[in-house]
């Protein structure tokens, strides 16, 4: 039964997208741990992750260098959350009874979902349960409240009542017990739960609807953004490929000139050589900016010698370059986060990475960013984020409270494979959007490139004979801003989330008192 919540769970995401079945997908396993011993309860969750992790993530073979043995440490880590929220539910079933716990479990799975996106270099807020409901924006518009965490609590809640409502119309027995685990389940229990679940979905739904009937104000900032699908072997040997890479950004760059874009944006690292030490690279560009117009924004890996901070003559960051309609360079930002092992190496000379994690010999090749920066374009600030730090609420809510009245990701998810990968980073992008009310637009390598407005709703992608990856284009667009001000998730970022991890210590707490209800 574990085994079939991780099956159900992995169609729920992209590329499957069956996300009704995210409302059932936890049944099984909550079923499998109230019935079976409460020792197993930690293995159960485990059982689950094991086959969830390893299939929603398989698109991460893609990346150059990744193999087995590197999937394998990933799920097992990862299978730990799963495996953390079925101990602590198993430990509440010490104290509380079945309708009790069944009832906690949605706090539970917050604290474990908040420990994944907050643990060091291992953060990893991918593949939350709520992303799985990206399409479903009726439902999710409350998570300008909660964040994405609020809409997985609601997901484990109904969950719960699929449970509860299977243990009182079949009677399912404890094994532990011996005794009918439907004894505990009252008819007035369910009924309750059925209730307030019902009640919340409506609530969720009638706030969605209302707040989706209001009209979105049309900001003076049209953006172009390209899609150059540079395959993966002209970008590991750019200099190789250097002039046509370059005649393709700058075809699409004058092409969406004729929209007449106030912003064009280039994809992450799209410039086949560091533009602020290469003078050549550098009148080149500043031509076709000059004749298209128009600012820009560049992916570039570059010295960071625009930003405030001082760093070593030989360091290297992940950029994003702004530039004027007249071609000259007016800021930079760095990338804050940076993928661990594939841009910097952890705890470097701390921990002794094995070789067959930390190759001998490599060093880290990039320096992170400090500073949140924002650029301007016709008096609307937008701050750029970079590759997967879109998945990252925090970092995301700190450019929108400096002031961005929109964000530009830039990426290149090329790296993450052709189809999942990228499809993925757009659902979890949607929550962006919302929990900040700001339009994002996303400009990627080989896709997805596009704009999704304050609603989370995916207004637009380039795309060609039906497909958005691995295609040529660009897509212009107009900002749309939100009359709401700043939301509340942007003023005081996880509360939601906060409650209930305190929820769930003084439930854990508790079940080590008082009288048990199961051996």
């Amino acid at each position: 039964m574990p085994a079939l919540s991780g099956a159900l769970l992995i169609l729920s995401f992209p590329k499957y997208d069956f996300h009704l079945l995210a409302w059932v997908a936890l049944a099984p396993l909550l079923l499998s741990i109230l019935t079976m011993p409460g020792k197993s309860s930690f293995f159960q969750g485990y059982v689950c992750g094991l086959v969830f992790f390893p299939g929603v993530f398989a698109w991460i073979f893609e990346v150059p260098g990744y193999k087995l043995i590197h999937h394998i440490i990933l799920d097992l880590y990862l299978s730990l959350y799963f495996g953390l929220f079925g101990l602590i539910l198993g430990i509440s079933l010490n104290r509380w009874r079945t309708g009790w716990a069944l009832i906690l479990a949605p706090f539970f799975w917050v604290l474990t979902e908040y420990i994944r996106a907050h643990v060091l270099f291992l953060s990893f807020p991918w593949n939350f349960l709520a992303h799985s409901q990206y399409q479903n924006t009726s439902l999710i518009q409350f998570a300008e409240f909660t964040g994405a965490y609020g809409v997985s609590f609601f997901l484990v809640g109904v969950n719960s009542c699929v449970a509860l409502a299977t243990i009182w119309i079949f009677g399912l027995r404890s094994y532990e017990r011996g005794a009918r685990v439907g004894g505990l389940v009252s008819t007035g229990s369910l009924i309750s739960a059925i209730v307030v679940w019902g009640l919340c979905s409506v609530a969720a739904y009638s706030y969605g609807g209302l707040i989706s009937s209001r009209e979105l104000v049309q900001e003076p900032v049209k953006i172009s953004v390209l899609q150059g699908n540079i395959d993966r072997e002209k970008k590991m040997h750019p200099m190789k490929y250097a002039s046509f890479i370059m005649d393709v950004y700058s075809r699409l760059s004058l092409e969406a000139s004729k929209d007449k874009a106030d912003l064009i944006v280039w994809p992450e690292a799209s410039t086949p050589g560091y533009v602020l030490k290469n003078l050549t690279l550098m009148k080149y560009l500043a031509t076709i900016i000059r004749k298209a117009d128009s600012y820009f924004v560049i992916g570039s890996s570059e010295y960071p010698k625009f930003v405030r901070k001082q760093y070593g003559m030989g360091d290297i960051g992940n950029t994003a370059l702004f530039f004027s309609p007249k071609g000259s360079v007016l800021g930079q930002y760095l990338k804050i986060r940076l993928v661990p092992f594939g841009e910097t190496i952890p705890m470097e000379g701390v921990i002794p990475w094995p070789e067959f994690i930390v190759p001998e010999g490599k060093k880290k090749f990039e320096v992170p960013g400090r500073d949140f920066t924002l650029f301007e374009v016709k008096g609307k600030k937008f701050g750029t984020v970079i590759c997967w730090e879109i998945i990252f609420p925090g970092l995301i809510r700190q450019f929108v409270r400096k002031g961005a009245n929109f964000i530009v990701n830039i990426t290149n998810e090329g790296w993450f494979g052709l189809d999942t990968g990228p499809h993925q980073m757009l659902a979890i992008s949607v929550f962006r959007a919302i929990e900040n009310r700001v339009f994002v637009a996303k400009a990627g390598n080989v896709g997805v490139s596009g704009f999704i407005d304050p609603l989370g709703r995916i207004v637009g992608r380039v795309t060609a004979g039906g497909k958005d990856v691995c295609v040529r284009g660009y897509l212009t667009g107009r900002v749309a801003g939100y009359r709401g001000g700043e939301t509340f998730y942007t003023a005081y970022g996880d509360v939601f989330a906060y409650l209930c991890i305190a929820v769930t210590l003084v439930a854990v707490f508790m079940s080590f008192f008082g009288k048990k209800t199961r051996p």
